[in-house]
């Protein structure tokens, strides 16, 4: 492990009366967080969820009371992104913010079609195709090739011009991530070019313990990444892979009873091999939770947080910004040292 990263729901407590303080709360954590030398901070874009629903105006505002650290998504689903408006985004917020956005993507969960197609537009599409042809429109836009023409010509654009990306953040293309769970996934990311995030869930049930599985992924993302190395869409580039973990230091009664709650209600949802009691057949990471000795020797021995380039601490869903600030500190100052060195 080279680097340190977070994950934070940006979660809203407070309903439609605490929005705005919320997100205040959020953009503090990423103050609080580069001040312990974290190198990226990742959110997920949830929608109509009292989480954080827009993250690139969010960086946007972030970039501008930071000075280092880097803004990533893990991940936006693509099946309900407009890939050239994204990409219009997420370049206007890299150039602001000095080359610091890590663009995070993924098809999306299928299941969620019933619910969000209705609202975002049906299409002819299965959920999957269209999440992909969007993805691949996004590393199109993002790679300034022309989408169009402006034919007689277009307001402040002569006739005959193409029409692409503006304005372009050269580096942006080599910074887009997509969101693994599955070995084939791991596979199709390398051939894509593309970054590994390794989230705290798996979509395949192997068999296999949740981080041999994980680094089994890892290992093919690598492997069929140098097959590719130097040709295509892999020219100039490395593979990178963060893998997340949820990380909740128990160090005194006061963290026991801030997260009782969350750590009971995460438990009872699944067996002891991190199977859903009910549900698809999904595999999620266990929580490392204890004291720092602990939570140190449970990562240690973690196949796929060995195998990683960054570990991302994911901050437990609920919980106010002290308790997260508190995560981020023990980890980054007693726990981070040891598994550098390792």
């Amino acid at each position: 492990m080279r680097e340190l990263g977070f994950l934070s729901f940006v979660p809203n407590h407070g309903g439609t009366a605490g929005a705005a303080a919320a997100l205040e709360d959020g953009l503090r954590l990423f103050e609080s967080a580069e001040s312990f030398g974290y190198g990226t901070g990742w959110v997920r874009g949830r929608h109509f969820e009292p989480f954080l629903t827009s993250p690139m105006t969010f960086f946007a505002a972030a970039a501008q009371r930071t000075s280092t650290i880097g803004f990533g998504t893990a991940v936006l689903g693509m099946r309900y992104e407009d890939p050239v408006r994204l990409a219009e985004d997420a370049s206007t917020v890299d150039l602001l913010s000095g080359g610091r956005v890590q663009l995070g993507i993924s098809t999306g969960i299928a299941g969620y079609g019933p619910i969000l197609d209705p609202v975002f537009g049906a299409v002819d599409r299965s959920f999957r195709d269209e999440a992909e042809a969007r993805a691949a429109r996004l590393l199109e836009v993002l790679q300034g090739e022309p989408l169009g023409t402006a034919g007689k010509g277009y307001e402040s654009i002569p006739a005959g011009a193409d029409l692409a990306l503006q304005p372009l953040s050269p580096g942006l293309r080599g910074r887009v991530w997509w969101g693994g769970g599955s070995m084939g996934t791991a596979v199709r990311t390398a051939e894509k070019g593309l970054l590994l995030h390794c989230s705290t869930l798996n979509t395949e049930d192997t068999g296999a313990p949740f981080a041999a599985a994980q680094a089994d992924q890892i290992a093919a993302y690598r492997e069929r990444f140098a097959e590719l190395q130097g040709t295509g869409a892999h020219v100039d580039r490395t593979p990178k892979v963060a893998v997340g973990r949820i990380v909740v230091p128990l160090l005194d009664d006061h963290d026991r009873a801030v997260h009782e709650e969350f750590l009971t209600g995460y438990a009872a949802g699944m067996d002891d091999e991190g199977r859903p009691l009910s549900g698809p057949p999904f595999r999620f990471s266990k929580v490392v939770a204890g004291s720092v000795e602990q939570i140190t020797e449970t990562l240690l021995a973690d196949p796929a947080v060995a195998a990683t380039d960054e570990l991302v601490v994911t901050l437990p869903a609920n919980g106010d910004t002290a308790a997260h600030e508190r995560i981020l500190q023990v980890v980054a100052e007693q726990v981070a040292p040891t598994l550098r060195a390792a």
